[in-house]
């Protein structure tokens, strides 16, 4: 038997030895199993078994030791938590005997937590709740969540935007200071801001938008002259009556921009304004800033001016209206109203399709891609799922508002400090790609360098020259970087534009609102609080989280909808994404997209990166192909409609997909 000092001997031997052992840094990587890995900073993954993978969560920035089995396995064994990014999820409330856990809708997750008495906020068996870590499982694998809000049960109308809310951790509620703020406001706050502005209120402006919409941002008018028309465009001026750093202000940048929820958005700013005060509504006084420009008749902008102002909107018009009375069908609000107003809407027809003109030979323009309509029913789930195609009056009023933010970044260009809107063409690591799919399948254009400006500008206005097969201009399109926001004029590569900005859209969007700071801090020396470096970057993270929860939400709600039309009907669609597991087919009838697993087709595949194909015996498939598939279920974790294809092609001998 070991004596005292043996045994302190003993343990400082260990103690030593595990002191000497080499430690990593590196990230806890889930999988569907129990065990895990851990991503190293070094570059490889160490697997982590079962029993260490339960005392860490997915993210989990962690201190491993690397240490081998009997089998001279390699496995990591965890010494220390650095940091959690897991601290807040949505779960499952469940009940085990007498303990209750949530069970979380966190992928890689794959096991119930516990929550203590104390931290239920009398949540009920199987109601979604959202909830925080209250205790690491990183000292013994038994971690702990209290409740911070129980959602409701999973028949409760709307529960799918409740779930998706927590999930992204957006509130829905407005802080109190900034309500009152808003409702303390009304009409004579704007007859106050009105005294030292112009008055446009005879001018026959007018609003064109869906019929439910309510927060009008902007009104047009058109004027023939000698050389073209004079183009009015009218935005709603909310920077005017909420004042700089005010709690009103706050709000709108933590909220960053309007998220359009399938059946309830989620607005930037309260009512009050959004709705009724700034809201460009037909036969009151609004306060607006005005872009007038020239547009010539072969669609260049000449001289512009902005304009602080006061309007009256004539009449608030519907796409579909206005796109029926340029076809020449009647349409009560515009061929009952004044000649006047007719001979507006008339006028900014022409003036958008000289626009429209000027891009499409100078510029790029937007491919009009098929837009769907979802209708929801009394438990806000899609009840049926109509096409939606873009009309006159919708390109009417795109390329007024393009014309508009391109005189406000040519404004803020010659300034100090602007806000702008940059987009670098194709992502950097794609661009050797490109380079190598126009030698091969486009040789006549393999020395136009895809990075620049100019080049990638060149690459997308001269479709006509480009094969068909493989689809070059929709490979490249699929390989495109992220629009940023900057404080530099940059070129906008996705629109062919040296420099561009939005200030069209401020009760929706935080950064149109600054643009209009600026605007007025230029023009009319009103100074104007700068965003700093971290509230751009916060600002711009903001914009992708809203666009991924609108997303995620409406990605549910099509796969619940999916679940009630009929299996295995054939139904015809377009590839619309490949990757090396299958494609996403975007059917014709109603525009759910849904997987067709290569795994699923005959044969053995493989993916080009460069053509963007899958190959093999059983065929070849590429973007913007046609296919005929069913839908065969969902995969419920990932929220994805499955597909299978029908009538494959007959099988027929491998090809080089590069070649």
């Amino acid at each position: 038997m070991l004596n005292a000092d043996a045994l302190t001997q003993l343990r400082q031997l260990k103690s030593d030895i595990k002191a000497s052992r080499p430690l990593f840094n590196g990230t806890i990587k889930a999988t569907p199993g129990r065990f895990g890995f851990v991503a190293l900073d070094e570059g490889r993954d160490l697997f982590l078994p079962p029993d260490e993978m339960v005392k860490v969560l997915p993210g989990d920035r962690v201190k491993v030791a690397e240490e081998t089995d009997d089998k001279g396995k390699a496995h990591g064994v965890i010494e220390e938590l650095l940091d959690s990014s897991l601290k807040r999820f949505v779960g499952r409330y469940r009940v085990k005997g007498n303990a209750h856990f949530v069970e979380p809708e966190t992928n890689g997750v794959n096991r119930w937590i516990f929550i203590p008495p104390s931290e239920r906020q009398s949540a009920e068996v199987n109601q979604w709740v959202y909830c925080e870590i209250a205790r690491h499982p990183i000292k013994d694998g038994k971690g702990q969540a209290r409740v911070l809000k129980v959602l409701g049960n999973e028949t409760e109308p709307g529960i799918e935007r409740a779930i998706t809310m927590a999930s992204f951790e957006l509130d829905d509620t407005w802080p109190e200071a900034a309500l009152a703020q808003a409702e303390a406001l009304d009409e004579d706050a704007i007859e106050k801001a009105a005294e030292n502005r112009e008055d446009l209120t005879s001018a026959p402006f007018a609003t064109i938008d869906s019929p439910g919409t309510q927060d009008m941002d902007d009104a047009l008018l058109a004027v023939p002259n000698a050389t073209g028309w004079t183009l009015s465009v009218a935005i709603a001026d909310p920077a005017a009556l909420i004042a700089p750093g005010s709690d009103l202000e706050k709000l709108a940048l933590a909220r960053a921009t309007s998220i359009y929820f399938a059946g309830e958005p989620r607005p930037m700013l309260p009512d009050a304004i959004s709705t009724r005060l700034c809201s460009l509504l037909p036969e009151v006084r609004r306060l607006a800033v005005v872009c007038e420009l020239q547009v010539n008749n072969d669609g260049s902008i000449g001289d512009y001016q902005f304009r602080e102002a006061v309007i009256r909107s004539r009449a608030k018009l519907s796409y579909d209206g206005v796109a029926a009375f340029l076809d020449g069908q009647n349409y009560d609000e515009l061929s009952q109203g004044s000649p006047e107003l007719q001979n507006s809407i008339d006028q900014l027809h022409q003036v958008s399709t000289a626009l429209r003109r000027w891009r499409t030979l100078n510029a790029l323009t937007g491919g009009e891609r098929p837009e769907f309509r979802l209708r929801l029913d009394e438990n806000r789930r899609i009840r049926q799922i109509e096409p939606s195609v873009p009309n006159e009056a919708h390109r009417l009023v795109e390329e007024c508002m393009v014309a508009a933010n391109r005189c406000a970044a040519d404004l803020l260009g010659k300034g100090e400090r602007g806000l702008f809107i940059r987009h670098d063409g194709l992502r950097p690591e794609r661009v050797e790609n490109v380079r190598t799919l126009l030698k091969d399948h486009a040789p006549a254009m393999a020395e136009i360098d895809p990075s620049s400006a100019e080049g990638f500008r060149q690459l997308m206005s001269d479709a006509s020259d480009l094969p068909l097969d493989p689809p070059i201009k929709t490979i490249i399109s699929r390989q495109l970087a992220r629009a940023e926001l900057s404080f530099s004029p940059a070129p906008h590569q996705g629109m062919g534009l040296s420099a561009y900005t939005t200030f069209t859209s401020p009760l929706r969007k935080f950064s149109d609102f600054c643009v209009h700071r600026l605007i007025r801090e230029q023009l009319w020396q009103k100074p104007a609080p700068h965003l700093t470096d971290q509230q751009l970057s916060a600002l711009q993270q903001d914009q992708i989280v809203a666009r991924q929860a609108a997303n995620s939400l409406e990605n549910w709600l099509k796969c619940e909808f999916s679940k009630t039309l009929e299996q295995d009907r054939p139904m015809d669609g377009v590839i619309t994404r490949t990757s090396p597991g299958g494609f996403w087919v975007r059917l014709d009838d109603n525009g759910l997209e849904g997987f067709v697993a290569s795994k699923s087709l005959k044969g053995k595949f493989t993916f080009d990166p460069i053509t963007l194909r899958l190959a093999g015996k059983g065929g070849v498939y590429q973007l913007d192909q046609r296919v005929t598939v069913a839908l065969t279920g969902t995969d419920d974790e990932r929220r994805q409609i499955q597909l299978a294809l029908i009538d494959e092609p007959a099988e027929t001998e491998a090809t080089d997909p590069t070649h």
